[in-house]
């Protein structure tokens, strides 16, 4: 879906820290939303949880930077991070370039998958969701 020029996969799940989950068979794949990476700017640093990690849902794992804003990464699922991109050390605006492709960030290994998907918005949530940080964010900016 696409709200107000930010671009919401319908297949994924989203946190409200702004970052998103791709259930692919046992594994979930992590990443930040279009809406966070066009509000942060060009990133130009990121931390990502090294491999092997235990992750929990809700919680930071790592952090991102741009040349105005530095943001914690939260773990949308808890379980343990299985691999993480390493072209983002070298290239951390794939992030920026392609949020939900070549900018992914670390896949996880869930712990408690069924349970934890509930906790996280899908549909008519993430719209209305969205459509509420915009109104938040032009309001901190007036």
């Amino acid at each position: 879906m696409e709200i107000e020029g930010y671009f919401l996969p319908d297949d994924l799940y989203y946190h409200k820290e702004h970052f998103w989950a791709r259930v692919e068979g046992g594994k979930v794949t992590v990443g930040t939303t279009d809406f966070a990476q066009k509000l942060a700017g060009q990133i130009v640093y990121v931390e990502l949880p090294p491999v092997g990690k235990a992750v929990e849902q809700g919680k930071p794992c790592g952090s991102m930077e741009s040349g105005k804003w530095v943001g914690r990464i939260y773990a949308p699922i808890s379980g343990k991070v299985e691999s993480s991109n390493q072209e983002l050390e070298d290239s951390p605006e794939l992030i920026n370039e392609s949020p939900y492709e070549k900018g992914w960030m670390f896949k996880i290994s869930p712990s408690n998958l069924q349970e934890e998907l509930k906790n996280l918005m899908q549909g008519k949530s993430v719209e209305e969701f969205i459509r509420s940080e915009i109104v938040r964010v032009k309001k901190t900016k007036e």
